[in-house]
């Protein structure tokens, strides 16, 4: 994964707005899975944002198609609906938004389970069945970050399988949902998805709730830096940083994320007050930026005229190479962080992402005493000044 940045990179008004994902831009798919007739489940809405996920409908809405080396979406249902059963090749995460959910794992689903609760990031293991109910209100989301660009798609549990194959659904080895209720014929080219042989259930690995309880990073386990970023000694440029998953732009040489495993993506947290936020800067990797609490403004190639504002549940990915900067610009109402606004910044690659600050930012950095050493981190202008004039 490169942090290379070859030429400059302008967006102009239209292409910002073909990358704004508003919540009102949301599509649900009503029928995006096999089980979507299955009594109990059949009221889920499937959303793809970039990407089209794990989704089995060639109708899926997608609002962004192009490549960022993971794919993001989110899971919406009323109170008492549940996901089946399924595993993932890759990494699925999921983002609390708001609500309440039961999330359970294992082949039955008995191995172990865990109620999501706002602002709860939960990392589930590849290779393991898991599910989830809806037990909040009718319009709590999850959030979903899956990993690389191509998910392989997801493997139902047996009882899925059978139970879709009562209403007219099957699902062929090439990821298409039938349907023979709806006058779908069942394709001779392609062989449909069998359950799962048993005997390899029984070699997938086991997870204890103590196991899971470390993947989970909950509103008190984030671990805030306030000089994780070299603007963090600019006034403007005054954002807190809490990486999540991997090391990704933390700028501080202690700061240690919560979760380690590649996961092909980084994600963190970004709060900060009214009028602060992180100063220009860019780096050689697409970014999504999903706002999480109060409205954030987000000004493109260094110009004032390319400002967008984002609200609770907006989201905006910014091309590899364009000048971007972020200001909280109303704190919002969630008691983990009060008086702050709070923004999740996701970008491709499980290694550290190098960014390029902006001149003026570097100069302003450097006057107030830090720069960036050879190993990207921050440090004391007047000890890498005195190292240089050493040698």
């Amino acid at each position: 994964m490169t942090n290379t940045i070859d030429t400059d990179v302008a967006i102009d008004a239209q292409e910002i707005q073909r990358r704004t994902i508003r919540r009102t831009d949301w599509v649900a798919c009503n029928s995006a899975f096999i089980d979507c007739r299955t009594p109990g489940s059949d009221q889920k809405e499937n959303y793809a944002f970039v990407g089209p996920g794990v989704s089995q409908n060639p109708n899926q809405y997608i609002n962004l198609t192009e490549p960022h080396g993971f794919n993001t979406g989110a899971a919406g249902m009323p109170n008492g609906i549940s996901n089946n059963l399924h595993l993932h090749f890759t990494a699925e995460v999921f983002i609390n938004l708001g609500g309440e959910f039961r999330l359970r794992w294992g082949a039955d689903g008995k191995q172990g389970e865990y109620i999501a609760k706002d602002g709860d990031i939960v990392s589930v293991p590849t290779w393991i069945f898991r599910g989830f109910t809806n037990e909040g209100p009718d319009d709590g989301i999850l959030y979903t970050v899956l990993g690389h660009d191509d998910t392989g798609g997801i493997i139902w549990g047996p009882s899925v399988l059978r139970d879709a194959e009562s209403y007219g659904l099957h699902l062929t080895a090439d990821n298409r949902l039938i349907d023979t209720v709806a006058g779908d014929e069942l394709p001779e080219d392609v062989a449909l998805i069998k359950p799962m042989q048993q005997h390899y259930i029984d070699e997938l690995t086991t997870y204890t709730p103590e196991e899971m309880r470390s993947r989970v990073v909950q509103p008190g386990d984030r671990k805030y830096s306030s000089h994780a970023l070299l603007c963090n000694v600019l006034p403007g440029g005054r954002a807190e940083l809490s990486p999540v998953i991997g090391y990704g732009i933390s700028e501080d040489r202690r700061q240690v994320p919560n979760i380690h495993e590649p996961h092909s993506f980084n994600l963190a947290w970004v709060r900060a007050k009214p009028q602060e936020g992180v100063l220009q800067h860019r780096h050689g990797r697409p970014q999504v930026l999903l706002v999480k609490s109060g409205r954030w403004a987000i000004t493109l190639n260094g110009e004032s005229s390319t400002t967008l504002e984002l609200g609770p549940s907006d989201s905006f990915s910014v091309p590899a190479g364009a000048w971007r900067e972020f200001r909280c610009i109303e704190a919002g109402d969630t008691a983990a962080t009060p008086g702050t606004g709070e923004i999740l910044v996701i970008n491709p690659g499980d290694d550290r992402v190098r960014l390029e600050w902006a001149p003026e930012v570097t100069a302003a950095a450097h006057d107030a005493g830090w720069v960036i050493d050879p190993n990207g981190y921050i440090a004391p202008t007047a000890v890498m000044e005195g190292a240089a004039e050493d040698d």
